[in-house]
């Protein structure tokens, strides 16, 4: 979807799901920009029909041992991940795994949106952590 019809009708909420009008629900450009993030971070490789490489698998990462190596090898692959499939839209500044408390894999992302140099931080959890 090109900038300009962005701007103009939204885009189309991930997950797809009805808002409170009974229509799908859309988001903006931030939204979109952070569900193609999410997309990148939970998808596996091998995962998508024609994109083989797609993704950074951090799903994958519950199975791992916690650990230092672990969680630079994990925060290498998930910002190379991200600036390899929107590096034309956004600047990963920076990935950080902050551990798994209480059964949750936690990773913040800090990204910059090219097109406003809009700053963003985004949290995500992953229910059943162990990097």
């Amino acid at each position: 979807m090109s900038t300009s019809e962005l701007r103009r009708r939204g885009a189309a909420d991930h997950p797809l799901h009805i808002d409170t009008r009974g229509r799908t629900a859309s988001v903006d450009r931030s939204g979109y920009i952070r569900d193609l993030v999410e997309q990148v971070l939970f998808t596996a490789p091998g995962e998508r029909v024609m994109r083989p490489d797609f993704g950074a698998g951090v799903l994958q990462l519950l199975f791992e041992p916690a650990g230092p190596e672990v969680a630079a090898t994990a925060q290498l692959l998930v910002q190379s991940s991200l600036q390899q499939w929107l590096g034309d839209i956004i600047d990963v500044d920076e990935v950080e795994f902050d551990g798994s408390q209480e059964g949750v894999l936690s990773l913040r992302v800090a990204y910059t949106e090219r097109l406003t140099r809009q700053a963003h931080v985004e949290h995500f959890g992953v229910p059943g952590g162990g990097a």
